[in-house]
């Protein structure tokens, strides 16, 4: 979570109301007798603060399709509707939880404003400029208590051992990023990241012992784990095919319920970060999907399967394509565990597939060949890199792919360009032979309260 997101000013601050109004038109009566001409004042907009949240992000993503549509309007593309948007815009769609939404939480350890060196918290600051601060998260909203619990008994852990924090590679020092994953069904999963520097097999499982011993028989057990992870890692961001996550305490799996179904979820597993959000979120990609009994749905960059499996009911068969292997595995887990104890949902799940590799790999030869007959819709819910031009070409030149239904949580960056990709003329030298696709609704949901994000599900059809 960028830190700059997580400490702006509190929601109640942002709800205040505007205080600056128009003062139209006041004529004055000077002393001279002579007439003065009329003049219209108005004060200035109203400040950040003093607009609501939803207006904020509203007002941002307007300004992510009139982009769009500028861009779309230099490649031929006659894309401008009302507002200079390329599409209509619905209202944000609100959070049905405001405060401690979170159910994933990343903390650093690097130098506090105390000066403390082992602080664990969020950064403030920039790398160039040099300012970077480690601050606790006591303050910020939507970080839940148990989060911040964990994250503190981290800080004590690493403050009474003899080991350095690893705040830079090359300076040496072993303590690093801290995880914490937490679910409705109760469940609490935390992730320490170590790198190993020089240290030999026996003084890793020293200090591993000894974490563990403090999370279940010290001060941290409080924190009443459910699952305690330790990685190795010589890299800033590290897979469990690069390096296994090492299972110190605990269950392998925490759970967590949504849309009456049941999702396994593994430390880096993707699980949309706001459960509640994701329901309503999830609902509204159903509607928009207008699918039917035949209907085929292609979720590309699935995850734990929770697109896929919410939508099951409704569609003729699933086919998820997700390139962390873990993932994987949870959502196959999810399909089968859902498919033999149906919870709330109508219908039994025994209809999804779920392929494992980079969907740039998978999705062309997936689609090469298609002959179904059914009507296929595809959903997308990419990364911030946004998706590999080759998944981009694939689905342009399948023809069965009438409805797309794009889903950004930073829509203005990589994401920009699979718009344009997609929706631009044939261009040969991309091999972009296909029909051209057409935005026709933008809907935002904020899932991200207390932060000037949120997700925007952008419809594309053709």
């Amino acid at each position: 979570m960028a830190l700059c997101c997580a400490l702006r000013p509190p929601l109640a601050l942002l709800s205040l109301p505007a205080r600056h109004r128009s003062l139209g038109t006041a004529t004055a009566a000077p002393r001279d007798g002579k007439k003065k001409a009329r003049v219209s004042r108005s004060l200035p907009e109203p400040s950040w603060e003093e607009r609501t949240p939803l207006q904020v992000k509203y007002e941002s993503q307007k300004k992510i399709l009139q982009t769009l549509a500028s861009r779309l309007e230099e490649l031929g593309i006659d894309a401008q509707k009302p507002g200079g948007l390329c599409c209509p815009l619905q209202p944000v769609v609100p959070s049905p939880i405001i405060n401690g939404y979170r159910n994933k939480s990343t903390f650093s350890v690097n130098r506090g404003p105390d000066g403390n060196p082992k602080t664990v918290g969020l950064y403030v600051g920039t790398g160039r400029e040099r300012n970077i601060v480690c601050v606790k998260a006591n303050h910020v909203e939507n970080i839940p208590s148990k989060h911040k619990q964990v994250a503190q008994c981290y800080e004590e852990f690493i403050c009474h051992s003899p080991l350095d924090p690893c705040i830079l590679f090359h300076e040496g020092g072993h303590w690093r990023e801290l995880v914490v994953r937490t679910t409705r069904c109760g469940h609490t999963m935390a992730i320490i990241t170590f790198h190993p520097q020089q240290l030999g097999q026996e003084a890793l499982a020293t200090q591993k012992a000894l974490l563990k011993e403090f999370f279940t028989c010290g001060p941290g057990a409080v924190c009443a784990l459910t699952s305690l992870y330790f990685q190795e890692s010589t890299m800033t961001r590290c897979s469990h095919e690069q390096s296994p996550y090492q299972l110190l305490h605990g269950a392998p799996h925490i759970f967590e319920e949504l849309h009456g179904l049941k999702f396994r979820i593994s430390p880096d597993a993707f699980f949309q970060v706001n459960t509640a959000g994701a329901e309503v979120l999830y609902q509204a990609v159903g509607e928009l999907c207008q699918a039917t009994g035949d209907t085929v749905l292609l979720d590309i960059c699935c995850g734990t399967g929770t697109i896929g499996l919410s939508l099951a009911h409704q569609v003729s068969k699933v086919i998820g394509v997700e390139v962390v292997e873990k993932a994987i595995e949870d959502a196959e887990w999810n399909a089968a565990f859902n498919g033999e104890f149906k919870l709330t949902v109508a219908k039994r799940i025994s209809n999804c597939e779920f392929h494992s590799g980079k969907a740039e790999a998978v999705l062309p030869q997936l689609l090469a060949l298609w002959e179904d007959a059914r009507p296929l819709v595809a959903v997308v819910n990419p990364s911030r890199a946004g998706l590999h031009h080759r998944v981009v070409r694939a689905i342009r030149n399948c023809r069965s792919i009438r409805r797309l239904l794009y889903i950004s949580c930073k829509p203005e960056g990589e994401a920009m360009r699979n718009f344009l990709e997609l929706c631009c003329p044939p261009d040969p030298q991309k091999k972009l032979a296909g029909e051209p696709f057409v935005p026709v609704l933008a809907i935002p949901f904020d899932m991200f309260p207390h932060t000037v994000h949120c997700e925007l599900v952008l419809l594309f059809t053709r």
